[in-house]
């Protein structure tokens, strides 16, 4: 199986053993991004939104940076520390999405890494 490390600056640079996305044939997995600024990993202060467009923007650059976009995601995954941020979480993907929307998971969990409220990981299919 040969698979493509994919890499990019515009996106903020792993925090641990685990690439920005992986790519293999046509299907690219897209490692879960928390409200980092790339420039500075620091986490983007202020209200929930501002921090699920920072994680929807380092989703964005991964997927160009693999060839695609966000129109390519066919599965996306949301985790939040607090569940009723959830609306929230569907004002802002429709900025980002359009029909027909992926396959979503929406799951709350106690803690992200670096005391993040959200997280999101993808799986984008190119070629399509």
């Amino acid at each position: 199986m040969k698979r493509e490390i994919i890499v990019t600056e515009r996106a903020p640079q792993a925090i641990g053993t685990y690439s920005q996305a992986v790519k293999v044939g046509e299907t690219v997995y897209l490692s879960g991004q928390i409200p980092l600024v790339p420039e500075t990993m620091e986490l983007v202060q202020g209200e929930i939104r501002q921090q699920i467009r920072r994680v929807f923007d380092n989703l964005q650059a991964v997927a160009e940076a693999a060839g695609g976009s966000l129109a390519d995601v066919v599965k996306l995954n949301v985790f939040l520390t607090d569940l009723t941020n959830f609306p929230v979480v569907n004002e802002v993907m429709e900025d980002y999405f359009s029909q027909p929307y992926p396959a979503r998971a929406a799951i709350g969990v106690a803690a992200l890494p670096r005391g993040a409220a959200v997280e999101m990981d993808a799986i984008m299919e190119l070629g399509g």
